[in-house]
């Protein structure tokens, strides 16, 4: 318990000093609450019709202005906050969690198992994951939950390798060795005694995936196979905006900077997490 505070409070003096991370947190709690909150901060509802205002530019009324059938493009980016941090994190959840599974079994066996597993991870990295997303939306429906479902059971290996590498210098320290020594179970020695020291890159990798998932989201929702209007979304909102971009650049504008910002903001964080982590930049 000691060990494990001592190692917090390392952590969180050298994350501190990360102000670019920091301003990062900020960032992403503040589009949670905008999220959460959107009913109350926006000023009508995202599907509302206007057709007496159609295309205005951004005003006092209209904060970003108004799309081709008069909605509020400002209401429409707040909810599609939810969306692309809805597929964020769960679609980010199913890959830490298959490829934490694959990197514990590969590395605390090692043998037929480790060969078996990483020429699996091999095989599934020699297909480029966005065309095998797409091969694979375009079969299903394109549905939210498809779409997190498919991010995420496609973007695990890298998880996997990170999790094999520190079990592999792990199963052989005096503390594993000792709980085997005692009788402990496999299940046991993986989950409650290697698992939670194999985490910290596990924790860089799912804040850089949730960058990674909310751009694959936006990308399928700007080709049209992704979350489908009238739902808005990021992407789709981009997608309505590509036609007018001549004279109605708020339309572009502000989902593509939100998409900025939000990634930018989670590849800070992830790298601030990185640094804290890292013990050659401690002092």
């Amino acid at each position: 318990m000691l060990k494990d505070s001592y190692f917090h409070e390392v952590f969180w003096k050298q994350f501190r000093r990360n102000r670019l991370a920091l301003a990062a947190c900020g960032i992403i709690v503040f589009l949670f609450l905008l999220s959460l909150f959107a009913p109350f901060v926006t000023p009508c509802k995202p599907d509302a019709l206007d057709l007496y205002h159609v295309l205005m530019p951004p005003s006092a009324a209209h904060w970003f202005g108004t799309d081709e059938l008069g909605r509020d493009v400002f209401t429409r980016v707040v909810y599609g906050a939810r969306i692309s941090l809805k597929v964020g994190f769960v679609a980010v959840g199913i890959s830490i969690a298959v490829g934490t599974l694959v990197g514990l079994l590969a590395g605390y066996y090692g043998g037929v198992v480790d060969s078996l597993l990483m020429r699996f991870v091999d095989i599934m990295l020699c297909f480029p994951t966005f065309f095998l997303i797409l091969a694979v939306i375009t079969i299903l429906e394109p549905s939210i939950w498809n779409i997190m479902a498919v991010i995420g059971l496609t973007s695990w290996m890298g998880v996997a390798r990170l999790v094999r590498a520190e079990v592999l210098s792990l199963r052989e320290r005096d503390f594993v060795l000792a709980a085997r020594a005692l009788g402990a179970s496999d299940a046991r020695i993986i989950f409650r005694h290697i698992l939670p020291n194999a985490l910290s890159p596990v924790l860089v990798s799912a804040s850089l995936g949730v960058a990674g998932a909310i751009l694959t989201e936006s990308a399928l929702s700007f080709l049209g196979i992704g979350v489908q209007p009238p739902t808005p979304s990021w992407g789709n909102i981009l997608t309505s905006g590509k036609d007018y971009i001549e004279f109605a650049w708020w339309l572009s504008l502000y989902p593509g900077l939100a998409i900025l910002v939000t990634v930018l903001a989670y590849n800070l964080v992830g790298e601030g997490i990185r640094d804290a982590l890292d013990p050659r930049i401690r002092e």
